[in-house]
């Protein structure tokens, strides 16, 4: 009886198996294709303009002739601060300026979320949403900005004046919440210091206070100093007079 089960066990098929393992699937490939548009094509001309031809050879000028492909990063801003976004056409420039393949370009332009690939409004608005300003209610920020402008995360205004993004960590964590509008940071943010700044831009006027919205002076302890309250000492303080 033995010997037949055992028969009967060996001449049974297979039936194990085993389950394939596959990492999650990215909603979107933006991040990494290209996709010609009527506004971001190889067929648009780009060159630096006489200006920014000069800056160019003063950033190349720094880096040893056999590493100018080190320029490659402020040349790619220079040419979106000239066009407004890093177009295909930016990157081929700056790769024939550096002597460099297109294909290594491109990866600097692809890593970098500080180059935007796709045209963006005049005023750039980047809200910080990292667990310091998420603290600090930036979601309340996001929510000033996309019902004052009308627009979503991700969104470029009709007029093409705004675009708005979520950005992870502006470097201001001390000041959160933080919004970036181009260059310009604005920090201890309330949705009402928000939509100020907004009205401001769309009048065309620059908001008149950079940085802390609040009455604090750049990251100072927001309840006061906690040091440095007195008139520094000078020199030779708290020495022996002989010395």
């Amino acid at each position: 009886m033995f010997a037949r089960s055992l028969l009967a066990l060996r001449a049974a098929p297979l039936t194990h198996t085993r389950g394939l393992q596959t990492t999650a699937p990215r909603l979107s490939d933006h991040v990494f294709l290209h996709r010609n548009t009527p506004e971001n094509n190889d067929s648009i001309p780009f060159e630096f303009n006489s200006e920014n031809i000069k800056r160019a050879a003063e950033i190349i000028a720094k880096y040893p002739t056999q590493y100018k492909k080190g320029a490659v990063i402020p040349l790619l801003d220079l040419g979106q601060r000239q066009h407004g976004f890093t177009s295909i056409s930016v990157m081929n420039h700056v790769a024939k300026l550096l002597e460099m393949p297109p294909m290594r370009v491109y990866e600097v332009a692809t890593f970098y979320t500080m180059f935007n690939r796709e045209p963006v409004g005049k005023y750039f608005l980047q809200v910080c949403t990292t667990t310091p300003c998420q603290l600090c209610n930036s979601d309340a920020i996001v929510d000033a900005v996309e019902k004052n402008l009308g627009i979503k995360v991700g969104e470029t205004t009709k007029d093409k004046m705004f675009t708005l993004v979520e950005v992870e960590c502006a470097g201001a964590c001390s000041n959160a919440p933080v919004l970036a509008v181009n260059d310009d940071y604005y920090e201890d943010l309330t949705p009402e210091a928000t939509v100020n700044i907004l009205e401001d831009l769309k009048a065309g006027r620059k908001p008149a206070k950079l940085g802390p919205q609040s009455s604090r002076q750049t990251s100072e302890p927001i309840t006061g100093l906690t040091s440095l309250t007195t008139e520094p000492t000078g020199p030779g303080f708290g020495l022996q007079k002989g010395l």
